[in-house]
């Protein structure tokens, strides 16, 4: 174990084993693809925010040209080196692509209306300037729609790029959504946001700068950008497959998938351009079935029914396959043999899990039994640079049998802290633990060296030794991934053993919140409500000025409920009645202290009833806190 804090060279063993690895994939058709149609780029590769960079190509320089380091896993560098090819691309007739200037891509399709954008990216700014690329190539032209494929933040986020709000509203801008789309968009950051954000920054990999020894890639993209986001709620929803739309004279036709690669999502196709957009459900990765930030479990099975319904409907009449991440497909048969090894790795990977688990087998067992068969394991678009094997087969199994994985001794354990001081009382001590994980570290078994250590470390949070030689092996770990998401959580991870985590502060509203429908809300405060602060029942009634909507919350039993509107009876034996517009209730979730401010602007009134009784329930709202991200990069919490 060194005694610098680190970073560190790769050990013999790192070396070794990336030095083992074998890409052999066809590196000519995917960097030709990667590169097919370009036709400008951004002038300087950097964007700009109000108050910094929001994206920064330039530092992903050092990925020209060069050879895979021993700090990085073979085939993640040359997946570096593709997702960092950027520019504005002409895709197909009237079809063009702005990529590697976000985590996600943004498309242009030429109707007589205007463009339709789909996936306006994560930023604000990144959106803005990319739709400035394609004015200033191409032409201008107005926005006349937008599509969101579906419902996570790098395919919305950056909506205000490209349009605003009162252009929506007055009917001048389309959004075109799937359905459950604004539902889960919005109550994946507002229930769970705090921590997915922290967890976020692990698996992104945003508290590490970038280079050989940090942060390298994604897996969908070179980066994160950094800036403002937004959501404006779609005016237009597909409900069914099969469903067809004509937009500025361009035929859509759409197939929803929900529960793949996000809970709302959806292809479409072009017929009259023989061009399908495959979402994130198709990208030259392999995807998560569990992302490291947390989410709900996705659906293998469904995910790979839903590609060979793909194919059934459109295979044989796409010329061109394009996706949210990464760069087209272009030729019938290259699209098809495409799609076809996609459905079957995720229908494998559902079947052979429960293969396995029905024969008994847990799910570490299954994980480390599992690999891909040879017959698409040479597939470059089915490596493991975002999502794992490994974690993929541990989610099918929680998808269906949930958590317990069968053995009586799991299902009451000691939490962590309680659960590491037994371990180093019947270990020895935490030196003797030390002294064996150094053994374990010298023979290459990182593996276990963070296992292990990891009791010594909640036992005693400040044990310096413990936390060093764990990040040394964690960084080593990172080394080895091919997962640009395994990378970034270990190297995450070993940052903040060597340094500490770092407070934010309080969470600010995301820029979701503006789309929180009424019960949304409440659900909102829900979350938030610490029942040991508020003991009593109670109610309130609710009305949302500005969406003229009435809600009645009551509390019992620790818990909130709630009616959507309540009868005049029930309305009239709340204890309290509130007049607030949508922006004073997001405020209170966010801020509770501000309650007077609200009050005294008149955005909150309490129209009737004992006030005290709304004073305690805002009083018993909790707070959340996030990780600071020191330099060399500073998070936008929005």
């Amino acid at each position: 174990m060194s005694d610098a804090a680190g970073p560190h060279t790769a050990t013999a063993d790192t070396r070794a084993r990336n030095s083992a690895v074998v890409v052999d994939f066809d590196d000519d058709r995917d960097f030709a693809a990667a590169r097919q149609g370009l036709i400008a780029q951004h002038p300087t590769n950097v964007i700009g925010r109000d108050h910094g960079v929001a994206w920064d190509g330039t530092k992903h320089d050092y990925l020209i040209g060069a050879d895979a380091p021993d700090t990085v896993h073979p085939g993640l560098w040359r997946q570096s080196q593709l997702t960092a090819i950027h520019g504005l691309f002409e895709v197909a007739d009237g079809v063009w692509q702005a990529r590697g200037y976000d985590i996600s891509n943004i498309t242009f399709i030429d109707t007589a209306e205007g463009w339709l954008i789909i996936d306006p990216l994560t930023t604000t700014p990144t959106a803005e300037a990319c739709l400035a690329l394609a004015n200033q190539t191409l032409g201008e032209r107005p926005v006349h729609a937008v599509i969101y494929t579906h419902s996570h933040v790098d395919h919305y986020g950056g909506v205000l790029g490209v349009t605003t709000a009162d252009a929506v509203a007055a009917g001048d801008v389309r959004i075109i959504a799937p359905e459950g789309f604004l539902e889960e968009a919005v109550s994946e950051n507002g229930t769970a946001g705090p921590i997915m954000m922290r967890r976020a920054l692990h698996q992104f990999g945003v508290l590490l700068p970038h280079g050989p020894q940090h942060r390298v890639n994604t897996g969908l993209g070179i980066s994160m950008p950094i800036g403002h986001r937004s959501l404006i709620a779609p005016t237009e929803t597909i409900n069914e497959t099969g469903a067809e739309l004509d937009i500025g004279g361009v035929r859509v036709v759409f197939q929803n998938t929900p529960d793949a690669e996000a809970p709302a999502e959806m292809n479409f196709f072009f017929p009259d351009k023989r061009v399908l957009c495959m979402a994130e459900n198709c990208t030259h990765t392999l995807h998560n079935l569990y992302p490291l930030r947390g989410a709900k479990v996705r659906d293998a099975m469904a995910w790979s029914k839903y590609i060979q319904e793909a194919l059934l409907l459109w295979g044989d009449h796409t010329d061109t396959m394009f996706a949210s991440h990464h760069w087209p497909r272009f030729g019938t048969d290259d699209v098809r043999q495409f799609l076809e090894v996609q459905r079957d790795v995720y229908r494998y990977l559902h079947d052979q899990t429960l293969r396995l688990a029905n024969h008994g087998f847990t799910p570490e067992d299954i994980a480390a039994r599992i690999e891909l068969p040879a017959s698409v394991s040479g597939h470059s678009h089915v490596q493991g640079y975002y999502g794992t094997v490994s974690h993929n087969v541990r989610s099918v199994y929680d998808r269906y049998l949930g958590w317990y994985d069968g053995n009586p001794a799991n299902l009451h354990r000691h939490p962590p802290v309680e659960s590491a001081h037994r371990y180093l009382e019947m270990m020895g001590g935490a030196d003797a633990v030390i002294a064996g994980a150094q053994r374990a570290f010298n023979d290459g078994d990182y593996r276990w060296v963070v296992q292990v250590l990891n009791h010594v470390i909640f036992a005693d949070a400040e044990n310096t030794a413990a936390r060093a030689l764990s990040a040394d092996a964690m960084e080593q770990l990172g080394y080895q991934a091919e997962s640009s998401t395994w990378r970034n959580a270990y190297l995450s991870g070993a940052h903040e053993l060597r340094h500490g985590s770092y407070n934010l502060g309080r969470v600010r509203a995301p820029g979701e919140a503006d789309a929180m429908t009424g019960e949304q809300l409440v659900d909102m405060l829900g979350v938030r409500f610490v029942p040991a602060r508020f003991t009593r029942p109670a109610s309130i009634a609710l009305t949302i000025s500005d969406l003229g909507e009435l809600h009645y919350i009551g509390v019992s039993n620790g818990a909130i409920h709630q009616q959507v509107d309540p009868s005049p009876a029930v309305v009239g034996q709340a204890d309290v009645a509130v007049s607030a517009t949508h922006r004073a209730i997001v405020t209170i979730g966010y801020e509770p202290e501000r309650l007077d401010e609200l009050i005294d602007s008149g955005e909150l009134v309490v129209t009737s009833g004992d006030d005290l009784v709304l004073r305690q329930f805002v009083a018993a709202l909790d707070v959340f806190v996030t990780p600071r991200v020191v330099e060399p990069q500073v998070v936008d919490p929005d």
